[in-house]
């Protein structure tokens, strides 16, 4: 499947089917993140249930600790 990704098309594993799937594989599953799909504010609970399909648009803000 390709999504935008960040202003980026990028082609993901067909096993990466949800939000959570797709931040695992990013390895940002316990990090705090902000997941948008499509313009939509997807909550950490629907992680999970949220559906990614083939060209949807994707913005993912993680924090970053720091000084």
């Amino acid at each position: 499947m390709t999504l935008v990704i960040n202003g980026e098309t990028i082609a993901v594993p067909d096993e990466v089917k949800t939000v959570g799937d797709l931040l695992a594989h990013f390895r940002l599953e316990n990090k705090l993140c902000i997941v948008e799909v499509n313009v939509r504010i997807i909550q950490k609970h629907e992680y999970g249930t949220t559906a990614l399909r083939d060209g949807d648009r994707v913005e993912i803000v993680h924090f970053v600790g720091g000084g």
